[in-house]
Protein backbone atom coordinates (compact mmCIF):
# COMPACT_ATOMS: atom_id res chain seq x y z
CA UNK A 1 0.00 0.00 0.00
CA UNK A 2 1.44 3.75 -1.14
CA UNK A 3 1.60 6.07 1.54
CA UNK A 4 1.14 9.46 0.02
CA UNK A 5 2.36 12.76 1.04
CA UNK A 6 1.20 16.00 -0.69
CA UNK A 7 3.40 19.23 -0.02
CA UNK A 8 2.28 22.22 -1.57
CA UNK A 9 2.60 26.08 -1.47
CA UNK A 10 2.17 27.37 2.29
CA UNK A 11 0.22 31.17 0.92
CA UNK A 12 -1.75 28.90 -1.90
CA UNK A 13 -2.81 26.71 0.92
CA UNK A 14 -3.70 29.15 3.58
CA UNK A 15 -5.18 31.95 1.09
CA UNK A 16 -6.40 30.38 -2.63
CA UNK A 17 -6.55 26.52 -2.46
CA UNK A 18 -9.06 26.52 0.27
CA UNK A 19 -8.65 22.86 1.83
CA UNK A 20 -6.49 21.99 -1.06
CA UNK A 21 -9.64 20.36 -2.68
CA UNK A 22 -8.52 19.66 -6.40
CA UNK A 23 -5.42 17.98 -5.01
CA UNK A 24 -8.08 15.59 -3.02
CA UNK A 25 -10.62 15.36 -5.92
CA UNK A 26 -7.70 14.29 -8.34
CA UNK A 27 -6.65 11.57 -5.96
CA UNK A 28 -9.94 10.17 -5.58
CA UNK A 29 -10.69 10.10 -9.13
CA UNK A 30 -6.85 9.03 -9.78
CA UNK A 31 -6.58 11.75 -12.66
CA UNK A 32 -3.34 13.75 -13.52
CA UNK A 33 0.17 12.23 -11.87
CA UNK A 34 -1.85 9.96 -9.42
CA UNK A 35 -3.33 7.97 -12.12
CA UNK A 36 -0.50 5.63 -11.46
CA UNK A 37 -2.14 4.04 -8.27
CA UNK A 38 -4.97 1.72 -8.70
CA UNK A 39 -6.75 0.67 -5.21
CA UNK A 40 -3.62 0.67 -3.86
CA UNK A 41 -2.49 4.17 -2.10
CA UNK A 42 -4.03 6.51 0.35
CA UNK A 43 -3.03 9.64 1.04
CA UNK A 44 -1.58 10.17 4.57
CA UNK A 45 -0.85 13.63 4.87
CA UNK A 46 -0.93 17.53 3.15
CA UNK A 47 1.87 19.15 4.39
CA UNK A 48 3.21 22.50 3.30
CA UNK A 49 6.30 24.00 2.54
CA UNK A 50 6.50 26.17 5.74
CA UNK A 51 6.96 29.08 3.65
CA UNK A 52 9.38 30.79 1.29
CA UNK A 53 11.61 29.49 0.40
CA UNK A 54 10.87 25.98 1.71
CA UNK A 55 12.47 27.63 4.88
CA UNK A 56 11.38 24.43 7.28
CA UNK A 57 10.16 21.69 4.91
CA UNK A 58 12.95 19.68 5.96
CA UNK A 59 11.95 20.50 9.60
CA UNK A 60 8.36 19.59 8.39
CA UNK A 61 9.69 16.58 6.66
CA UNK A 62 11.07 15.27 10.35
CA UNK A 63 7.86 16.49 12.30
CA UNK A 64 5.50 14.17 9.96
CA UNK A 65 8.15 11.22 10.23
CA UNK A 66 7.99 11.42 14.03
CA UNK A 67 4.37 11.92 14.55
CA UNK A 68 3.43 9.23 12.23
CA UNK A 69 5.44 6.66 14.33
CA UNK A 70 3.95 5.65 16.80
CA UNK A 71 0.89 4.72 14.57
CA UNK A 72 3.84 2.70 12.26
CA UNK A 73 2.43 4.95 9.39
CA UNK A 74 5.25 5.89 7.00
CA UNK A 75 5.55 7.73 4.09
CA UNK A 76 6.36 5.60 0.50
CA UNK A 77 5.55 8.80 -2.12
CA UNK A 78 5.44 12.18 -2.04
CA UNK A 79 3.85 14.46 -4.47
CA UNK A 80 4.62 18.04 -5.24
CA UNK A 81 1.75 20.19 -5.95
CA UNK A 82 0.90 22.18 -8.78
CA UNK A 83 0.74 25.39 -6.37
CA UNK A 84 4.84 24.63 -6.37
CA UNK A 85 5.42 22.88 -9.78
CA UNK A 86 3.78 25.73 -11.32
CA UNK A 87 3.83 28.67 -9.99
CA UNK A 88 6.56 29.05 -7.28
CA UNK A 89 9.73 31.04 -8.12
CA UNK A 90 11.30 28.65 -5.14
CA UNK A 91 10.05 25.14 -6.87
CA UNK A 92 14.06 24.32 -7.57
CA UNK A 93 15.06 25.01 -4.25
CA UNK A 94 12.05 23.12 -2.62
CA UNK A 95 12.07 20.50 -4.61
CA UNK A 96 16.04 19.58 -4.25
CA UNK A 97 15.37 19.89 -0.32
CA UNK A 98 12.61 17.29 -0.42
CA UNK A 99 14.49 15.13 -2.68
CA UNK A 100 17.80 15.51 -0.85
CA UNK A 101 16.36 14.32 2.49
CA UNK A 102 12.87 12.49 2.12
CA UNK A 103 14.01 9.23 1.45
CA UNK A 104 11.60 8.16 -1.15
CA UNK A 105 10.16 8.49 -4.45
CA UNK A 106 9.14 12.67 -5.11
CA UNK A 107 6.73 12.74 -7.91
CA UNK A 108 6.38 16.24 -9.21
CA UNK A 109 2.56 17.31 -9.59
CA UNK A 110 -0.60 15.44 -8.82
CA UNK A 111 -4.03 16.36 -10.57
CA UNK A 112 -4.83 17.68 -14.10
CA UNK A 113 -7.75 20.42 -12.52
CA UNK A 114 -5.81 23.42 -12.97
CA UNK A 115 -8.21 26.69 -13.96
CA UNK A 116 -7.31 28.76 -16.84
CA UNK A 117 -8.91 32.30 -15.17
CA UNK A 118 -9.82 31.62 -11.45
CA UNK A 119 -10.70 34.99 -11.53
CA UNK A 120 -13.49 34.53 -14.40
Amino acid sequence: MEKILIIGCKRAMDDVCIGCSRCMVGFNRRGGEFGCYKDDAEIIGLLNCGDCPGATIVTRLAQISLWNKPMEEKVTKIHIAPCITDHCPHKETIVNKIRAKAGVEVIEGTHPYKPENIFA
